[in-house]
């Protein structure tokens, strides 16, 4: 069984993106990680000036450049708490 993450993306200012995924991908204090459904709990510290990459379940990945925060992974989905995000264009050409 496949399954899927329920992903919520917060900035200070406000919501940034929230929905169902097959994938996220972020770069903490202690390296990159990718979180799959099925992941361990656990506490992260994001890197200042780093991206989080969103593979959502019914679209194409999406992308933000943030300034820090923390990402949670519990039993009921992920949560980012950025300092700031701001969308990228797909590297895609």
């Amino acid at each position: 069984m496949a399954g899927q993450l329920n992903v919520e993306l917060v900035a200070v200012e406000s919501k940034v993106w929230s929905g169902e995924a097959e994938a996220l991908y972020a770069r903490t204090t202690e390296g990159e990680l990718g979180i799959l459904p099925g992941h361990q709990p656990m506490l992260g510290e994001l890197q200042v000036d780093s991206v989080v990459r969103i593979v959502p379940a019914d679209g194409p990945e999406r992308s933000w450049r943030i300034e820090g925060g923390f990402l949670s992974v519990t039993t009921d989905g992920v949560t980012v708490l950025a300092e700031t995000a701001e969308a990228v264009e797909s590297a895609a050409a």
